[in-house]
């Protein structure tokens, strides 16, 4: 099912993954020029115990600048953020970031669903979700919300995934605008909020 060949007035990009996600968010976050209307955040599954490497390595590699997510960060166009580790992460109105300490959703904390479906509350229509490989159910609940409220869902296509549960639960269970391989994502991405040629 295809939402259109190019999304407009999209405010925030959200990235979920688990296992394998990391290969090919480098995959694609290296292509990424430089963006200024709309803002980019990730959010994947890390050891509680991580320290920055997660956040140096991402901005070592993308051309977006990234800045480091604290308790009531602004969310800003042009910048790619980073839920740290152990906190889930969450979207406030008026455009700010908000870091929580309660309990691990399907293991995990930050976890994928909580962030997709507070994103899904601020943001609506004009969200686009992206999960990308993984092996447990995380992702599904929270593109089910921003399905819900409008937005985009973009799920890695379960044959470039490293892990396929996470993107084939998804495709189950949700009704994904665009099922993607990573140069595809990488292709849309780049196209978000530019005019139709």
């Amino acid at each position: 099912m295809e939402k259109s060949e190019v999304i407009t007035g999209c405010k925030v990009v959200i990235i979920g993954g688990s296992a394998g996600s990391l290969n090919a968010l480098m995959q694609i976050l290296p292509e990424i020029p430089k963006i200024k209307d709309f803002a980019m955040v990730i959010v994947l599954h890390r050891k509680s115990t991580d320290d920055q490497t997660l956040e140096d390595l991402i901005s070592l590699k993308s051309n977006v600048p990234l800045k480091t997510v604290e308790d009531k960060t602004p969310l800003v166009p042009g910048f790619v953020y980073v839920a740290p580790s152990n906190y889930h992460l969450l979207f406030e109105k008026n455009d700010f970031l908000a870091l929580d300490t309660s309990e691990k959703i399907n293991f995990s904390r930050p976890s994928i669903d909580v962030s997709f479906e507070s994103a899904a509350e601020i943001y609506g229509e004009s969200l686009v979700g992206i999960l990308l490989s993984g092996s447990n159910t995380d992702g599904t609940a929270g593109l089910q919300a921003i399905q819900a409220h409008g937005g985009t869902l973009v799920v890695q296509n379960p044959l470039a995934a490293e892990m396929p549960f996470m993107p084939n639960n998804a495709i189950l269970y949700t009704e994904p605008h665009f099922v993607l391989h990573n140069h595809e994502i990488l292709k849309l991405i780049i196209s978000i909020n530019s005019p139709n040629d």
